[in-house]
């Protein structure tokens, strides 16, 4: 009786965990979390940091100059990061005490400014999937780095802005999610076994920007949300058309191209979009069957550059930008665009943020500060923090969070810090 009990419970484990992946779908390793929001399921962190900082753990500075981040597979890390020459893309591999285990060379970099290795892999199976700043998407064999295929988004017509390819591909279902924008197409997918083409976007005939799509699931219609350099978009995940488009941005400087390097966020039929440069951000509802997208709300304060945002309790968090150099620290409604802090940081710059177990973790992107800070509309308060000193270059790595681990990128540097209990 007790067997068949136990029986019973872990097939209703699996179907729950099932059904679960399935409303999320969203690739299972990668990007900002299981689902590219941030959003990090951990608990039991430590609440406040010592004055020095949660204990490292260990550090390395052989990753290769990068903004990327890392990610983490049962006993494995993978980074992306450029060559000695400064020329080629290197997926390395690493023991979680930081030990090298191989480095695959998957493809060349932009020769745009900040040439940097940006694509954080997504781990699909026993694949990796990246794509480097001269638009090649990679598949690599996570056991011993092989690459298994390589489609060069030049073939499919790959038209950029002003710093190339800045893309981390979305996985599910079998299909890579790209976005090379340009003539031909806007979106592919790709098969995820050989490469192969399922299906091609219609052409918006406009260059690609520098988000990294989002697939939601509304309603049991799942979409990819993307953006280009004019447009933020929704894609139809099985046939690939486009069901609707949103250009009405804001705030227009001249004839500059709009810079769109944030993953949007998703929730409750609602999708909020930010990007820097006085473009601000606003928020559009989808209707029943996401064919179409609405303008809800605009707000101008809150115009994230690359540091991406995170949603707790109806309330968004991030950072602003005032110039490149600067910008504060917000929290804004979801519901109304309404405005609860704009505040500074000890006088530090603006930076990238994720949360988990009720706390935001930011990184400034100047001085290279780690804060720990209470989620809480009323004030943007700092429990803790912490300098990064290791590495070189700004600090536009986005932080991750892994089984306790706090990992922290500058440049070719990366660190791994205790934050558990």
């Amino acid at each position: 009786m007790k067997v068949n009990n136990l029986k019973c419970f872990s097939s209703v484990i699996v179907l729950v965990f099932l059904a679960v992946t399935e409303m999320n779908a969203q690739s299972p390793v990668g990007w900002r979390g299981s689902e590219r929001d941030g959003f990090y399921h951990e608990t039991g962190l430590l609440k406040t940091w010592g004055e020095a900082g949660p204990t490292m753990l260990w550090s390395i500075d052989d990753v290769g100059k990068g903004y990327s981040s890392p990610v983490i597979v049962n006993d494995r890390l993978y980074v992306t990061g450029l060559d000695n020459a400064e020329e080629k893309e290197v997926l390395s591999v690493y023991s979680l005490d930081g030990k090298n285990i191989y480095r695959t060379v998957y493809g060349t970099a932009t020769t745009a400014s900040y040439p940097e290795a940006r694509t954080t892999p997504t781990i699909y199976g026993d694949k990796a999937y990246v794509v480097s700043g001269a638009g090649e998407v990679v598949c690599i064999n996570i056991a011993d780095g092989n690459i298994v295929w390589k489609v060069e988004g030049n073939t499919l017509g790959r038209s950029t802005g002003s710093w190339g390819t800045v893309e981390s591909v979305l996985v599910f279902d079998n299909k890579v999610i790209y976005s090379p924008g340009g003539n031909q197409t806007t979106v592919v997918a790709l098969n995820a076994q050989n490469g192969e083409i399922i299906w091609k976007s219609r052409a918006l005939g406009e260059h690609s920007s520098y988000v990294s799509p989002l697939l939601i699931n509304h309603n049991g219609h799942k979409s990819i949300i993307g953006a280009t350099g004019k447009s933020v978009y929704g894609v139809n995940s099985e046939t690939g058309n486009i069901d609707w488009t949103f250009d009405d941005w804001g705030h227009n400087r001249g004839n500059q191209e709009k810079i769109a390097p944030n993953t949007p966020l998703y929730y409750d039929g609602h999708l909020f979009f930010s990007f820097g440069y006085d473009k601000g951000s606003f928020m559009l509802k989808l209707n029943d069957d996401a064919t179409q997208a609405t303008l809800v709300w605009r707000n101008d304060d809150l115009d994230n550059h690359h540091g991406g945002l995170v949603v707790v309790d109806g309330i968004i968090y991030g950072s602003n930008w005032i110039n490149n150099g600067s910008g504060n620290w917000m929290a804004v409604d979801w519901k109304t665009g309404e405005t609860k802090y704009n505040t500074t940081w000890n006088g530090r710059s603006k930076g990238s943020i994720i949360t988990a177990d009720g706390m935001l973790y930011c990184y400034e992107e100047r001085r290279g500060a780690v804060g720990l800070v209470k989620v809480t509309p009323e004030k943007f308060e700092v429990t803790s923090e912490f300098q990064i000193t290791l590495g070189e270059g700004p600090h536009w790595a986005h932080p991750v969070i892994n089984d306790g681990v706090l990992y922290i990128r500058r440049g070719p540097a990366l660190m791994a810090f205790n934050i558990k209990n």
